[in-house]
């Protein structure tokens, strides 16, 4: 029998991640009975599109819809309407159609139920924004957050305050029709409300919280978004809100579900997994730092586990944005990783993001080998320069090991493993 090389069980764990958050293996069997009134079917997210594929392909009556999916993402639906819009920056084709989408849920009654599809991605493809703010605005906004190395869940919690359609909003616009959320988790945590910024999910959280991550991170707001807060007027719909009375929700696919399904190709491999978390958060370097310390430590020390083994780990890290190359969170973790291994053999790694956009281009991540950094000195290239100016993609494209996929049509955010043998 022969084995695997290391790069090809690495690529090998992330296709694994991926294929366990297809829509077509999780949608079907979270679908409700079909009720006695109209199906109406809304969504948006990079795995928006393919969504509405499964749910169509599996729906034993009439039903129609919209959802709006990342450029690129979309596939062939025959009832449900597929709208493309921009992210992680929006555009006008998103605020649209989140405008259309508010339309389409007017006048439903209690007999009618509205299926929701909401993924990775959602809170950028549905732009509308709140009272005197301007779609410039949330791009200036947007922009600043993606730089400013908030978690997530901070972005999210601005982006629900500024928002015309998030924060529940949607939800509470489908009353009293039936709403069943089916949602893929890309947050660390899996928390409803921090998915495409919970368009149809309560949200417990304030303006005056919007307002402090905004100082925290040195935020520039426009005149009318700062209105919008201050006053009050931005707030989200709250739990306990009658209107969501009817709202169920479920998570169809999550990090974790990823996380164990490379696991189990690893065990295949005769490889042990350890699996260390599916919501690790902070600055993409610093988790690479710690990340090849625990590398090397199973390297010289057999512990926790010996070799072979793979470190497995998911979430979403940040990166506060100094130098001005080409890069995303999952490169700048793996330069981290590789400067912090300095050529340690036997360890190699690959981080990608699940939908295969790391940042702003269509590259999902890349891989590291004992030899990366010899080969990036051997072209020239000095990899802390590199790590300084942001240039993860730049880095690893010279070297030919960005891991590229092409749209993925799913997103369980970022996916890390780390190989020791």
């Amino acid at each position: 029998m022969t084995h695997p090389t290391p790069r090809d069980l690495l690529s090998a764990l992330f296709d694994a991640a991926v294929q366990a958050a297809q829509p077509a293996h999780c949608i079907p069997r979270f679908l409700p009975a079909p009720p006695k009134g109209r199906t109406l079917v809304i969504g948006a997210g990079k795995a928006s599109a393919a969504m509405a594929q499964a749910l169509e392909r599996h729906w034993p009556g009439p039903l129609s819809g919209l959802v709006v999916t990342r450029y690129g993402y979309a596939v062939p639906c025959e009832r449900i309407e597929i709208v493309e819009a921009a992210h992680p920056v929006p555009d006008a084709a998103g605020r649209e159609a989140a405008g259309r989408l508010l339309e389409l849920v007017q006048g439903l009654s209690a007999d009618d139920l509205v299926i929701c599809l909401i993924s990775g991605g959602g809170s950028a493809l549905l732009p509308l924004p709140g009272e005197g703010v301007s779609l410039e605005d949330k791009q200036a906004i947007n922009r600043a957050l993606l730089k400013s190395g908030a978690t997530i869940s901070e972005m999210n919690c601005v982006r629900r305050h500024l928002s015309a359609i998030k924060g529940g909003r949607l939800a509470a616009a489908c009353h009293p029709a039936r709403v069943v959320n089916l949602l893929i988790s890309d947050v660390p945590g899996d928390n409803p409300m921090d998915i495409a910024s919970g368009p149809t999910v309560a949200d417990p959280t304030t303006c005056a919280d919007a307002l402090e991550i905004v100082r925290r991170y040195g935020i520039d707001l426009p005149a009318g978004a700062r209105a919008l807060l201050e006053s009050g007027r931005g707030e989200t719909v709250k739990p306990g809100d009658p209107r969501l009375a009817a709202v169920e929700t479920h998570l169809v696919a999550t990090p974790q579900m990823a996380l164990e399904a490379a696991a189990a190709v690893a065990r295949a491999a005769g490889v042990t997994p350890v699996l260390l978390g599916d919501s690790i958060e902070g600055e993409a370097r610093d988790v690479g730092k710690v990340m090849a310390a625990i590398a090397l430590q199973v390297k010289r020390h057999g512990q926790p586990v010996a070799a072979p083994c793979v470190l497995l780990s998911g979430g979403e890290t940040t990166v506060t944005v100094r130098g001005n190359g080409r890069g995303g969170r999952n490169v700048e973790f793996l330069l981290a990783l590789a400067v912090a291994l300095d050529g340690a053999p036997g360890i190699h790694a690959v981080a990608g993001d699940t939908d295969g956009v790391d940042g702003l281009e269509e590259i999902a991540g890349a891989l590291v080998a004992p030899d990366t950094l010899a080969r990036a000195w051997a072209k020239g290239i000095r990899p802390r320069d590199s790590l300084d100016n942001n240039d993860g993609h730049g880095f690893f494209e010279a070297l030919g090991d960005s891991l590229v996929t092409g749209p993925t049509l799913t997103n369980v955010n970022d996916f890390r493993a780390i190989l020791i043998v």
